[in-house]
């Protein structure tokens, strides 16, 4: 059968990605209190492809992400990467997981659990012998407006707001490590369950703790510069505005690091031993 996608093209133009988007696959990701939780991601695979290829083996992709591990760590993306370049003679390859992700929390005063919703993304790259991962936590957290409240005479607008979180990291850290940062940075933290006495105490918490996203967004940037885990990262806090037609938004970036991190081998050395004397 003739092998079209390996016929030669003489338009002297190299791709840099070519792929998979957006296909829907059951992963199993590290959870803290159960072990593993099984979830669906939207996948996304690609490759580079050189001038001389007139196109790709799109069934490839599906065949390596099917003969992967079902558990999606850190530190298996980079196999995954691996397995791509190998299969479809790539210098380049590139992984994207995104998926929602359960934290059970417990009401603060009645201790009524439910299961409130983060949103995490794994984007993962290999660029010849070099690897790169961006893990991307999304929280729910509430704001209140300092300035509301000292002009007004009854109360304050308070909103959701939400905390991203995207980090390179030189060690493991368990997803619910980031929604609890994104809490720790808010006027009062988001619950799916709710009775009266916790309505009341988180009311009354946002209210003695008003903060802008400035002030939000600075408190998280503050909790990664203390992780010695987190070598760079790029908070950011939106606030959906109860009261304007508009979102408030800021952004802080920093790389924290010197030259003298480990060497992406031990990294990954460390992070496999550590996941796996944690499950």
């Amino acid at each position: 059968m003739r092998d079209v996608q390996n016929e030669t093209d003489n338009r002297n133009m190299a791709i840099d990605r070519v792929g998979i988007r957006d296909i829907s696959w059951p992963i199993s990701v590290p959870d803290r209190t159960n072990g593993t939780q099984e979830m669906v991601a939207q996948v996304s695979l690609s490759v580079s492809l050189p001038q001389d290829y007139r196109g790709t083996h799109m069934s490839r992709f599906v065949e390596v992400l099917g003969a992967q591990e079902k558990r999606v760590t850190f530190h298996n993306m980079e196999g995954l990467l691996v397995t791509l370049k190998e299969r479809l003679k790539a210098r380049d390859a590139h992984a994207v997981f995104d998926f929602p992700y359960f934290i059970t929390k417990a009401a603060p005063v009645s201790g009524a659990k439910g299961r409130l919703r983060c949103d995490v993304r794994f984007d993962a790259a290999l660029r010849g012998d070099d690897f790169d991962l961006v893990t991307t936590v999304t929280s729910p957290i509430q704001t209140l407006c300092p300035c509301s409240k000292e002009i007004s005479q009854f109360g304050a607008h308070n909103q959701r707001a939400h905390a991203v979180m995207e980090v390179r990291l030189a060690g493991f850290v368990w997803l619910e490590e980031f929604v609890q940062m994104a809490d720790d940075c808010a006027s009062a933290p988001i619950y799916s369950l709710l009775k009266r006495e916790d309505e009341k105490y988180v009311t009354e918490r946002a209210y003695e703790n008003p903060r802008f996203v400035e002030d939000s967004v600075r408190e998280l940037a503050l909790a990664m510069q203390a992780d010695e885990r987190v070598v760079w990262y790029r908070v950011s806090v939106t606030s959906h505005e109860s009261i304007h037609n508009h979102d408030a938004f800021t952004v802080i970036e920093r790389d924290k690091r010197t030259g003298n991190l480990p060497s992406r081998e031990n990294l990954l050395c460390s992070l496999r031993r550590t996941e796996e004397g944690l499950l």
